[in-house]
């Protein structure tokens, strides 16, 4: 009760103290912008871009150009050999190694300024929870957060690991009594291996929180399953509270529902190694508040626009509702006018409130009509309540040079509970992408595409393909669209 008590009045500080930024967006900003330019004006980077320079955003944004990892990589280089005060003053606290797409490995930097914000962001998270719900049944039991291994390892002298690996070490004391799984189990680092362990570790124990990317979560609840033939909210009759990143919520939903046996509340959170940028503060609304305190500084692109040679770049002030940007940031880890590659859009503008809705990378335009993955989320949310289906996992490809007829979007889907008629279930898909996809709707009508064909995958298909491109679990997730067929023409199909 104590603790329970204890965690409303310290939600209600915290909700109080960051009402400042929220009510004020636009003044936070400018305050971040003027903090960053300069303390990093003596950098190499600042002196390279003229910090000493900028007075207002303007004069930043023509003196540092977009850029993504590749353009920053000779100066984040330099820092892996030793030298100090390149991008950022000092030098890192660590490398925060990421899967990269086009030369190996990304290792972003995480300065002594912005590594606290990480953990601040989760914990206000939480706590936002209780302030908004009352709802503090999750303190008292255990929780459980599905991360990669917290190995920390060197890099000529560099401390380098996965993000989540390297939050691990900083989880308050107050909560590493409560905190699974084990520090042993944790540092396992064959996923299958690991989750085999976590099952008989929390087998028996009483779990109130779990966190993790809901296909990882999934496989969690199927080997608990499958070892005790009970629900997992039978196995944990006080779990209250799914955390969770990475992808949509929504498609899963159902099958978690299932899993448990009941539903719980959730709260979906926007973390990358490049930043912490938005939780979700209402459980009734599915927008995300945008951290404006953070350390970071945004800047936004139409996603139509972003192909450009000189598009517009957008303050806060500047965006409306309803538009797809590319999310550009700079940051007190030393990161400017950084393209992390996701795309947004705003669902309120008081508070800031937005979704994410894909990947700039991860779209089908074979034939001109952008197709992005919140359009084929929401298609596959709406099919599946429609038809009383339940979906694993799923992604979709272009199909430009079919054997017989037009080409198409094929969908690659691994049911776990698959419609009674599948051809009306992909009629219901394709309906829910016309709707929202006007060019998408305009191929069809002018016969360039044929509606959508969906591809059964056999079960595990998925799991399969991740652990083959050494993609199996911790912060990795299926990419719900690819432009290409490298994916397709590697899932195990029925």
């Amino acid at each position: 009760m104590i603790k329970k008590a204890g965690a409303k009045i310290f939600a209600k500080f915290i909700n109080k103290k960051n009402q400042k930024w929220i009510k004020n967006p636009l003044w936070a900003q400018q305050k971040t912008f003027d903090y960053l330019t300069q303390k990093a004006k003596a950098t190499d980077f600042g002196r390279d871009h003229r910090f000493d320079k900028i007075k207002e955003f303007k004069d930043f944004q023509i003196a540092v150009p977009i850029r993504d990892y590749e353009g920053h990589r000779p100066y984040v280089d330099k820092m892996l050999e030793g030298r100090a005060s390149v991008l950022w003053p000092g030098k890192p606290l660590y490398y925060a190694k990421t899967s990269g797409t086009t030369s190996g490995a990304k290792f972003i930097p995480l300065s002594k300024e912005s590594m606290p914000t990480h953990i601040t962001a989760a914990r206000d998270a939480l706590l936002n929870y209780i302030h908004q719900t009352g709802n503090t049944d999750f303190v008292d039991g255990k929780q459980i957060f599905l991360q990669g291994s917290p190995v920390l390892k060197k890099k000529e002298g560099n401390t380098v690991g996965r993000l989540s690996g390297i939050v691990a070490h900083y989880v308050p004391n107050y909560l590493q009594k409560n905190r699974m799984p084990s520090w042993d189990t944790n540092r396992i680092e064959d996923w299958e291996t690991k989750v085999d362990a976590i099952v008989e570790e929390t087998l028996t124990e009483n779990m109130s929180l779990i966190a993790g990317i809901p296909s990882w979560v999934q496989m969690y609840f199927e080997k608990m399953i499958a070892k005790t033939g009970k629900a997992v909210g039978e196995i944990f009759p006080n779990f209250s509270l799914f955390v969770y990143g990475g992808v949509n919520y929504e498609p899963y939903r159902p099958m978690f529902e299932k899993l448990i046996g009941r539903r719980v509340d959730s709260i979906e959170l926007f973390p990358a190694s490049e930043g912490f940028f938005a939780y979700q503060d209402q459980q009734n609304d599915k927008g995300l508040l945008l951290l404006l305190n953070n350390g970071i500084f945004y800047e936004f692109i139409k996603a139509y626009e972003f192909g450009e040679k000189n598009p517009t770049r957008y303050t806060l002030g500047e965006v409306v509702l309803g538009v797809n940007y590319v999310l550009i940031i700079s940051t007190s880890a030393g990161l400017w006018a950084y393209n992390i590659g996701d795309t947004v859009c705003f669902v309120s503008l008081k508070p800031y409130r937005l979704v994410v809705t894909g990947r700039i990378k991860h779209f089908i335009s074979a034939f001109g009509e952008h197709v992005i993955g919140k359009e084929v989320e929401t298609a596959m949310q709406q099919a599946c309540r429609d038809s009383n289906v339940q979906v694993k996992e799923f992604t979709v490809a272009p199909q430009i040079d079919p054997q017989v007829g037009l080409p198409y979007h094929q969908w690659f889907i691994e049911f776990e509970n698959p419609p009674q008629n599948m051809d009306d279930f992909a009629q219901k898909l394709d309906q829910s992408m016309q709707e929202q996809n006007v060019y998408y709707q305009d191929l069809l009508k002018g016969s360039v595409l044929r509606t959508l064909v969906i591809t059964p995958v056999v079960n595990g298909g998925f799991q399969k393909y991740m652990k083959s491109i050494g993609k199996l679990g911790g912060q990795n997730k299926v990419p719900r669209l690819s432009n290409d067929r490298e994916i397709a023409n590697k899932l195990s199909l029925k």
